[in-house]
């Protein structure tokens, strides 16, 4: 039996853990045990799903640098070797670069692990899964969790001879994928990025191979680009797009050497952000703005589904400007991309399913959240519009930008968070339909927490009031229109939260 409750692991369609010691009050519950046992347990999977025995299988398995990366890849690789299956070792890779192990007719793997916690810190750890169908869900990941704990499932599984673990150059073939992408794209012979100054900021984490093997063969001038050698400390800033040091960082970076163009990544990969030829960000909703209109000549008419946190400009920007229409739906990347495809397959069309956070899923892509497809989608029209003399920013220049935007993150004290949190928000929908609140509407449909309008010449705007996905936080996300705006709005909101003695507004 394992050590640990296998269930606190799982993060939504992830698995994420301490992998470490070292930080006070976090204590390992994510070692090369529990690596193993949840290898043998995705081993299971597989073999339940495309009814294959163990020997007859190929699984791939790669990771971001993490400290711990290489011990936590090493104990599912020998996990798995006494079943006779395939196991190829990427190494250094990207998560989207591990789905395409699964596409490639050079490995044809029938399953693909990522071992990565994304942007946490040094000492976490996780590990992100994929079959040829795409990324597992969140019920995928359940059984996973439940086969890795029962020691009659792991032991039901069929050894073979042992397996030889093959190191395999996934990213050498996955830049080369992104290369011809950009020259059949940009359509000017071998370097079609020839006089190009393209800055890329992989906060140290996998994505220096973007600048190194897929842009400076195609002409670019790198030499701007920083943070790109893997370290597992991440000494510089956060490897986020989301966070504001690693925005600023590269903002200043595009400006300080006048480059055309910049781009940013997370730590492995499945999220990325641009910052336009005068150095300024194209974050959150601008790079929701950018993902769509680079498809919308293509595609007109689609449907973009998006997280639920966007603004009313980008739904103005989506459909007056771009011809597209825009469902708001639920924070969670899977929640966006299973909402895409639902749709595609109920007859509506949705080419991209994308999060304010840089997670886009474009249809044409497998809907995989590669930013690093995101971002060659991205250089190939900035090298179109930099023969035209033009800049990325003319793409998205007619989108206009709330005045003010805020987040903040309430703390639910209660034992019972998920329905404490429930009851807040339901409170505040029916007091917020019944027009006690001044100058205030419900928005319907939303798709999560509650949405409320502001028309008031002081406070143009919106609110949402959510609950976290997987943690006792209640986010508040707060626009306006007007300077000034977001104040008003909390001033409102304070004294219809005061009441709850479980909720800390302190910071409201």
């Amino acid at each position: 039996m394992p050590r640990y409750d296998y269930g606190k692991l799982q993060n939504g369609s992830d698995i994420r853990g301490i992998a470490l010691e070292g930080v006070e009050g976090e204590h390992v519950n994510l070692d090369t045990e529990a690596a193993g046992r949840i290898a043998r347990g995705f081993l299971f999977w597989l073999h339940h799903t495309t009814g294959k025995e163990a020997a007859q299988l190929t699984v791939s398995i790669g990771r971001d640098p993490r400290l711990s990366g290489e011990a936590i890849v090493k104990a599912f690789c020998d996990a798995l070797a006494p079943y006779g299956c395939k196991i190829l070792n990427a190494g250094l890779a990207s998560t989207p670069a591990m789905f395409m192990s699964t596409i490639f007719e050079e490995y044809q793997c029938d399953g693909a692990v990522m071992v990565t916690a994304s942007h946490l810190p040094w000492n976490r750890n996780g590990m992100k899964f994929f079959s040829k169908e795409g990324g597992l869900n969140k019920g995928d990941i359940a059984d996973i969790i439940t086969f890795a704990e029962s020691d009659s499932v792991l032991n039901s599984i069929r050894p073979g001879a042992p397996s030889e673990i093959k190191e395999i150059p996934l990213l050498d073939t996955y830049a080369a994928h992104l290369r011809k992408l950009i020259t059949d794209g940009a359509a000017a012979g071998d370097t079609p990025l020839s006089g190009m100054k393209i800055t890329v900021d992989a906060g140290n984490g996998s994505g220096g191979f973007y600048a190194e093997k897929v842009l400076a063969p195609l002409g670019a001038d790198v030499s701007s680009s920083q943070f790109l050698e893997p370290d597992g400390h991440f000494p510089n800033h956060a490897p986020n797009p989301e966070d504001k040091k690693a925005m600023a960082a590269i903002c200043q970076q595009v400006r300080t050497c006048g480059a055309d163009l910049g781009l940013i990544f997370d730590t492995d990969v499945d999220r990325s952000s641009a910052v336009d030829e005068h150095g300024n960000e194209i974050n959150r909703n601008g790079i929701v703005a950018m993902a769509a209109a680079l498809i919308a000549d293509q595609y007109p008419g689609t449907t973009v589904v998006t997280d639920s946190i966007t603004s009313k400009q980008l739904t103005a920007f989506l459909k007056d400007t771009l011809g597209l229409s825009h469902l708001r739906f639920k924070r969670g990347y899977k929640n966006v991309i299973n909402k895409s495809i639902e749709l595609c397959e109920s007859g509506v069309d949705s080419q991209l399913a994308i999060e304010t956070s840089g997670h886009a899923a474009y249809k044409e892509n497998y809907f995989l959240d590669d930013g690093a497809y995101l971002a060659t989608k991205i250089v190939i029209k900035a090298a179109l519009l930099f023969r035209e003399g033009r800049g990325i920013s003319s793409l998205i220049s007619e989108m206009k930008m709330p005045a003010e935007s805020i987040e903040v993150r309430f703390p639910i004290l209660a034992e019972d968070f998920a329905s404490y949190g429930d009851q807040i928000l339901k409170d505040l929908e029916i007091l917020a339909d019944s027009g006690q609140i001044k100058g205030a509407s419900l928005v319907t449909p939303n798709y999560e927490g509650v949405r409320i309008d502001f028309a008031q010449p002081s406070c143009t705007g919106w609110l949402l009031l959510r609950k976290s996905l997987h943690d006792p936080i209640m986010p508040l996300n707060i626009e306006s229109d007007v300077e000034g705006g977001t104040d008003e709005i909390r001033r409102m909101l304070k004294p219809l939260l005061a009441g709850y003695d479980k909720l800390d507004i302190s910071k409201l």
